[in-house]
């Protein structure tokens, strides 16, 4: 069994930063690809960004150049750094990871539960 935990939402004034952590633990052999997607209200999930094991790293358009990913392999932990908040970037994010659990030749996608980010004045 494999869980993803996330924390660092809150509220945060427009212009502001967050920086959000998502820890893996488990049966867990190794981790490909993490990532984070964000839900507004009333809208689809989507993609903000993704790293894989070894850094390489995309973003959204809607986000470049004020949020960057990050991991610490050794502590199977992705972050979300996050500036210059905008309204529009309320939402709940999830973090998402591709795991090989102990046993397992291949990977699965897990998620987390999602941490509330209410950018707002």
């Amino acid at each position: 069994q494999v869980q993803l935990v996330e924390s660092g939402g809150g509220l945060v004034q427009p212009g502001g930063s967050l920086r959000l952590s998502c820890a893996a633990s488990g049966s867990i052999f190794s981790i490909n690809a993490m990532g984070w997607y964000r839900q507004a209200p009333g809208k689809q999930r989507e993609l903000v960004a993704t790293i894989t094991s070894g850094g390489t790293s995309t973003y959204a358009d809607s986000v470049k150049g004020r949020f960057t990913i990050s991991r610490d392999n050794a502590k199977n932990t992705v972050y979300l750094q996050m500036n210059s908040l905008k309204p529009e970037d309320t939402a709940v994010y999830y973090c998402n990871a591709h795991v090989i659990a102990m046993g397992f030749h291949f990977d699965m996608g897990y998620w987390g539960k999602g941490t509330l980010v209410t950018v707002s004045s």
